[in-house]
């Protein structure tokens, strides 16, 4: 039995919430509510056969929350949990699926957090070895908040079993998911994984969700599944409530279906009648098609860039041929040097960054590595991993936060079969260049006939031809007066026949003086020729003048809004040169969390400035300049949290100076915060620590899992005049506001901000918060409103 065979040919449904149920039937706040798989198993039942009645075709197992970091008997609970999920199909008599449900393992992964990528893949792995010999039917990976972790999961089920894989993530309503991500970049990397089905649960109600749904649509090609909470959630007599009742749901979900759902279901609030309303709904409904998307993708942690919409930069800096500075940076492992050079890329335009480390004497594999993970860690560009050595490509493809561009394969036997597993088992868009065994093509027709040959080997791997990006080569006019015109000629076929180009272009000037003459002219034609992306260096003033005036004369650059952006200036100014080492301020170095550089920086300002003149006047400043564009949507949390690290290291730089000279740091005002009695889930609270603290607050963090009687001893102890409270699972947040009458009953002068992905403003102000903080930087808002009157 295959879930896999019934997709299309009729509306699948999922069950619903589950906590809230267990709550009902006396489950205490702050318990596990995996724990009752073996100590009251024949509620599980009951609850199961309730959905499965109501008309569900698919069965979450209790087993979202369970992995090694809460449980040590994680193979009994798993293995019971989906034992009476089974048990429940067989007594309805009906056919249902059992999904091994996987939430978040509740750590972040480095950089943000303290948990390896390769050990999130071992903790996952675990997990779904246990389901899979449990028995069952298939996975489901969902309430993902961050792309990596997601990505660590998707690839332990992949390796560790032959089930079907589904996947589901939570988006707020700026249409992102809490690192970030929008739904192009995140139907990119699961598309790119080869999961089953995709789409998005929780955090908000149906009618929320639908414009969201409505743009993961536009770029999916493969089934989408949606299942919404029952809108946004209240407290009522110390329980909380969702305020969409079953027909309404069952309204919203039938206009789901409508545009494109094939699997639908609950998810927090939602309940057996929600189900049952929504079966009767949409039952009859036939899933509409799915229409194959040609559209080529790479994304980042972030966001997504499309190949072949218009005309896309990829730098070219990160790459030693012809660069001993930079061939020294490798040698010495000088990843500041290298962070520089691909931050400057970001600030001149590029929208994909090539990452070539290839240098004989090193190792290459250990090298990329650390290069990929130290540039998604601070920038939010997609990346071309760039080598010819497998391992170096397998580890950089493996540890990327997102869907890469690979670069290369190429027409030969060989290089394909070893290529093209990795491109079908991690996702990207390959360069693939026009050669084989006998070398390069001088014709057009030479070319095109090898991009055929390579179009139609990845076919046989199950690689989409809108993921074959065709490199024409680009070779030096110098030795052959018809390489331009043999070049631009395959780019125009391959853009007639709807493929996607790429040139390495400075290669045309090769051997030439004043060679940004040639190559910038170059460009041009090639981008009039059709050419989808260009690599080049984008700090050089002639290839950017080029791109920039092509997008104008071809109609990308609507009503010349960027182009008069960047060029209406004096020209002395309009000519920006490169920022060198020297010349990254320390504001600079923060907003870009360059953590080295920041310190070394406010080691320099040290020697004319004041420590209180550097954070009032520079360290601060720039968190502020971070948090208005965290706010914006212009940055997002992996760069708010680098950015912090960034500041940490120049408040240690300046402590280390006034402990040298006998002063202390000054500190502003105490702050406790905690994560509330039975909710083990820390990240939120750990994130607002890093801010709080990098402000100069001094937080007193009592961890997670906290009784009121704690907190409020902690207040009285350390006479904090503001606490901070986080919750993450709906069953704990009556212990958040038992904690707030407390503190009201015990310190009446505190203030409380409340965060977390159940709560809502309206919420928040039932419970009797001052404060509900949707992220991070507005718990320091509201504490600086509070301490700097």
């Amino acid at each position: 039995m295959n879930i896999l065979d019934e997709l299309g040919k009729r509306i699948l449904f999922f069950d619903g919430g589950l906590g809230s149920l267990l709550q009902e039937r006396g489950l205490e706040p702050g318990e596990l509510p995996e724990t009752w798989n073996l100590t009251k198993p024949e509620v599980l039942i009951d609850i199961h056969k309730a959905y499965i009645n109501a008309g569900a075709d698919i069965i979450n197992a209790n087993t979202f929350g369970a992995n090694r970091f809460k449980f040590d008997n994680l193979e009994e609970i798993i293995t019971a949990g989906i034992a009476n999920a089974k048990k429940a199909v067989a007594e309805t008599g009906k056919k249902a699926y059992v999904a091994l449900d996987i939430g978040s393992c509740g750590k972040l992964l480095k950089p943000m957090g303290t948990l390896d990528f390769d050990d999130a893949v071992d903790v996952f792995a675990e997990i779904v070895r246990i389901g899979d010999k449990a028995g069952a039917d298939l996975i489901l990976i969902e309430t993902m908040s961050d792309t990596y972790e997601l990505k660590a999961a998707v690839l332990a089920a992949k390796e560790n079993s032959d089930l079907p894989v589904f996947a589901t993530v939570i988006f707020d309503e700026s249409h992102k998911m809490l690192t970030g991500a929008t739904p192009a970049a995140v139907v990119a990397l699961l598309e790119g994984l080869n999961v089953d089905a995709i789409g998005m649960n929780c955090g908000l109600g149906p009618e929320q969700m639908k414009p969201i749904f409505e743009e993961m649509a536009e770029y999916a090609s493969v089934p989408l599944i949606i299942n919404p909470n029952a809108g946004l959630p209240r407290s009522e007599n110390g329980r909380t409530v969702y305020d969409v009742g079953p027909e309404e749901f069952a309204n919203y979900m039938e206009l789901l279906v409508k545009d494109g759902a094939w699997i639908i279901g609950g998810c927090c609030g939602t309940t057996p009648e929600h189900i049952m309303a929504t079966y009767d709904r949409c039952k009859d409904l036939k899933p509409i098609p799915i229409v194959e998307k040609d559209i080529t993708l790479v994304s980042s942690y972030s966001h997504a860039v499309e190949i072949g919409k218009v005309p896309v930069i990829i730098g070219e800096r990160i790459n030693p041929t012809g660069k001993s500075k930079f061939k020294q940076a490798l040698r010495d492992h000088n990843m500041t040097y290298i962070l520089e050079e691909g931050t400057k890329q970001a600030d001149s335009g590029a929208h994909i960054l090539d990452v070539n480390v290839g240098l004989p004497e090193i190792d290459e594999t250990a090298m990329m590595k650390d290069t990929v993970f130290e540039l998604q860690s601070i920038l939010d560009l997609p990346l071309q991993i760039d080598t010819t050595d497998m391992n170096a490509m397998e580890t950089a493809m493996r540890i990327y936060n997102g869907k890469p561009m690979v670069n290369s394969v190429n027409g030969k036997k060989e290089v394909m079969e070893q290529v093209f597993p990795l491109v079908k088992k991690y996702g990207g868009a390959v360069v693939a260049l026009c050669l084989d065994e006998d070398g390069i093509p001088d014709t057009a027709e030479g070319r095109i006939k090898i991009a055929e040959k390579i179009y139609a080997t990845a076919a046989t791997y199950g690689i989409k031809a809108k993921d074959i990006v065709i490199d024409a080569l680009t070779m030096t006019m110098s030795t052959d007066n018809e390489s331009a015109n043999i070049t631009l000629d395959t780019v125009r076929e391959i853009k007639a026949r709807g493929g996607r180009t790429v040139l390495g272009v400075s290669n045309i000037s090769f051997g030439l003086p004043q060679r940004e003459l040639i190559t910038s002219t170059f460009f041009t034609m090639a981008l009039q020729a059709g050419l989808s992306a260009g690599i080049i260096n984008p700090n050089a003033k002639a290839m950017m003048q080029s791109y920039d005036t092509y997008m104008v004369l071809s109609g990308n650059d609507s009503q010349c809004t960027k182009y008069i952006e960047k060029y209406a200036v004096a020209p002395e100014t309009a000519e920006t040169k490169p920022k060198t080492t020297a010349n990254f301020s320390l504001s600079d170095c923060i907003v870009k969390g360059l953590k080295e550089n920041a310190y070394t920086e406010t080691v320099e300002l040290l020697k004319t400035k004041a420590p209180m003149d550097i954070i009032n006047g520079d360290l601060v400043p720039a968190l502020d300049i971070v948090g208005k564009g965290f706010e914006k949507g212009t940055m997002f949390l992996p760069q708010l949290l680098m950015s912090a690290e960034a500041a940490k290291a120049g408040f240690e730089a300046i402590k280390e100076y006034m402990k040298k000279s006998g002063s202390s740091e000054e500190k502003k005002a105490t702050v406790v915060i905690a994560t509330v009695k039975g909710d083990i889930h820390d990240i939120g609270k750990n994130i607002v620590k890093v801010i709080l603290e990098n402000y100069s607050y001094n937080v007193i963090d009592l961890g997670k899992d906290v009784p009121p009687e704690d907190v409020v001893d902690a207040v009285i102890a350390n006479d904090a005049k503001l606490v901070g409270l986080s919750a993450l699972m709906t069953t704990t947040v009556v212990n958040m506001e038992a904690t707030i009458k407390l503190l009201r009953e015990k310190c009446p002068d505190c203030k409380i901000m409340v965060g977390g992905a159940v709560l809502t403003q309206e919420y928040a102000d039932m419970i009797g918060a001052d404060f509900y903080g949707k992220d991070a930087m507005q718990s320091v808002y509201y504490a600086e409103s509070l301490f700097n009157k």
